[in-house]
């Protein structure tokens, strides 16, 4: 996406670049978006296993939709890209349990109560990590 020596600014959102169809020689070529391309690797990346953009396609798709939650994940998948171009470091991956661990009570709480809701007495008491 270089245009005249410098960096072209490249978006999720549909209306931030505005593309065209181009006609060249009586002959129709399609142009190829990059959100759709973003949307695309968004969706394999939401069929991984045991990654975060995976754990995060699946949390955003249950309260807001697939289409939604699949924009959302090309977004991410920019930004991690932007990062790396800028600082050069590798992409560290966080992990298909990283929402769960940002906060542990709320979870706790939520598994709880569903056990409960299903019939079951439930005593957490912690385990350790090795």
């Amino acid at each position: 996406m270089k245009k005249s020596g410098r960096l072209e600014k490249a978006s999720v959102h549909g209306h931030a670049v505005a593309y065209a169809n181009k006609y060249r020689a009586n002959e129709h070529v399609e142009t190829i978006l990059p959100e759709a391309i973003l949307v695309q690797a968004a969706q394999a990346a939401a069929r991984m296993k045991n990654s975060y953009l995976s754990a995060q396609y699946h949390q955003i798709a249950a309260r807001r939709g697939t289409k939604r939650a699949a924009v959302a994940v090309g977004h991410s998948i920019l930004v991690i890209y932007y990062h790396m171009l800028t600082t050069g470091e590798a992409y560290q991956e966080k992990g298909a349990n990283y929402f769960s661990e940002l906060d542990r009570k709320h979870a706790e709480r939520r598994a709880t109560r569903q056990l409960e809701r299903l019939g079951y007495q439930v005593t957490l008491t912690p385990t350790q990590i090795a």
